[in-house]
């Protein structure tokens, strides 16, 4: 699985979550400082995340990203070390 294909998923997962258009969200747009985004919003998508590749983010690597293209980055980079 590719990180772009990744990100994709991240991408809807946020879409879904915030009901925010995919225009809004950006993969390098910070999301804490987006309006509809907050904490629990997050740690929702981030759940969902979790679900969709069987993993388990740390926390530090939760609360270390701002943009959706970190996250994917965290997310391929977990499943590179899992394979």
């Amino acid at each position: 699985m590719s990180t772009t294909e990744i990100l994709r998923t991240v991408t809807e997962i946020a879409v879904a979550e915030t009901g925010l258009p995919e225009s809004v969200l950006l993969p390098d747009a910070d999301l804490r400082g987006m309006a509809g985004v907050d904490s629990v919003r997050v740690l929702r998508m981030i759940a969902r995340i979790e679900r969709r590749y069987d993993i388990e983010l740390e926390d530090q690597d939760v609360f270390g990203t701002s943009t959706l293209a970190e996250v994917a980055g965290v997310v391929d980079k977990m499943l590179r070390e899992a394979a």
